[in-house]
Order: C-alpha cells, then sequence, then structure tokens
C-alpha cells in the first residue's frame, strides 16, 4: 500500500455521530507514516469522549486489514480548536444528542 493509498483511507474515516472526517474534525492530526507504522495523534475535544475507544478502532482497524501497525499519541483541543470542532459539529450533526447542546 503506498503512501497516497494510506492517506486516502485515513482521510475517509467518518466520525460515527458527526457527518465529516476526524480529519477536517480536527480529532485526527500529524499523521506520519514509517515504513509499515502509521502514527498519528488524536485530539480530543473534552477530557472524558464516552465513545473514544470506538473513534481510536475506527482508524485502527482499517489500517490493521491493510497489514499496518498504528500507534497513536493523544491530547486536549487547545480551545481555538475545541471552537473549529464545536462549529463543525453542529454543522454536520447526524442526529441525536449533540455533544454541543443543540
Amino acid at each position: 500500500m503506498d503512501f497516497f493509498e494510506i492517506v486516502k483511507t485515513i482521510e475517509s474515516i467518518q466520525h460515527p455521530a458527526i457527518a465529516t472526517s476526524l480529519t477536517n474534525l480536527g480529532i485526527l492530526q500529524d499523521v506520519d507514516i514509517e515504513g509499515d507504522t502509521v502514527k498519528a495523534t488524536f485530539v480530543w475535544p473534552f477530557a472524558n469522549i464516552p465513545i473514544k475507544e470506538q473513534i481510536i478502532n475506527s482508524v485502527k482497524a482499517p489500517l490493521n486489514a491493510k497489514g499496518l501497525k498504528f500507534e497513536y499519541n493523544e491530547r486536549i483541543m487547545t480551545e481555538e480548536e475545541k471552537e473549529k470542532f464545536l462549529e463543525l459539529e453542529k454543522k454536520y450533526w447526524r442526529g441525536g444528542p449533540a455533544a454541543c447542546g443543540m
């Protein structure tokens, strides 16, 4: 699998409740590919994300299925990043109770 296929795979992964990609939301950042290992940073809008493992697995599973390893770090969004995230969450929300209290 080449670099562009890996990037395309990662960029196509959407948030389960928000109809846009994790990269567009700013949740998945600093993606780096070293050999057969993909490294990335998950950037969470809040400390306690109930679907955190589901989101991590939504990235890990397709990469593992293509024979790639996945390593990641985590951090909390800055106020600026969180503002952008909440704006996009409101714009692309699929339905149900929104985290931003719509």
